[in-house]
């Protein structure tokens, strides 16, 4: 695979610069992108090296550690967007993320992959990011949805339906559009890694459904958390 020097890199923050300039001049607001692109970098930068010494460690407390901390942070994230910042709702989330971004990675890693060991750290921990960082997003989108819709109609089947069907437009579009208007970012990796393109076919089917299910899972657990806190 082409190796990207850091000087050749630096070409693709000239469209950033363009959307950085339109977000300050229409939102008043010219740190966030600046400040996130920079975290961005730093954080990538620095799991590069944390990756190097997983990889090479092997070891099982260490990994369980990091998915631990994936979940936390994921949680965090979802809790920000959302109007109740109580610790009972960090816990309901930090469930529903973990419930379902666990069963979709045991799943993967010991019955589609078939690995030798549960524990691969070169497998489990991309696969868990993927998986974590998907489950946040349909999460944060079903549970803003959720809580404007309750506070206007106090409804909470109808506040539901509307809440789970919004936050999974995102993965339904993208299995819709698949193949037709866009290679994902894993095949297109592979592909480009000369990996042969009916086995990267294999592995984004995998992930396609992975990240359909994913977010699903972790709506159903939070609304049924959610309903019986809002029944009792």
């Amino acid at each position: 695979m082409k190796t990207i020097s850091f000087l050749n890199l630096l070409f693709v923050f000239i469209p950033l610069i363009f959307v950085w300039y339109y977000y300050k001049k229409w939102t008043d607001d010219k740190y966030e992108i600046v400040i996130s692109t920079l975290r961005m970098v730093i954080q990538l930068v620095a799991i590069g090296y944390v990756l190097l010494y997983i990889f090479d460690e092997k070891n099982f407390f260490i990994g369980g550690f990091i998915i631990t901390f994936m979940i936390a942070v994921s949680t965090w994230i979802s809790l920000r967007n959302t109007e109740d910042k109580s610790l009972s709702h960090y816990i309901q989330i930090f469930v529903a993320i973990a419930v379902s971004g666990l069963i979709n990675l045991v799943l993967i890693v010991g019955f589609v992959l078939d690995l030798d060991s549960l524990y691969e750290p070169r497998f489990v921990i991309p696969i868990a990011g993927m998986i974590f960082a998907n489950t946040m997003n349909a999460l944060s989108l079903a549970i803003e949805r959720f809580e404007k819709e309750y506070s206007r109609n106090e409804n909470f089947e109808e506040s539901r339906k509307i809440a789970f069907k919004a936050c999974l437009i995102p993965q339904i579009n993208a299995l819709l559009a698949v193949g037709l208007v866009a290679l994902p970012g894993m095949m297109t990796g592979q592909i480009l890694s000369g990996v042969d393109p009916l086995i990267a076919v294999r592995y984004q089917i995998m992930i396609m459904t992975m990240v359909l299910s994913s977010a699903g899972i972790s709506a159903v657990v939070y609304f049924i958390i959610k309903e019986k806190k809002i029944t009792y």
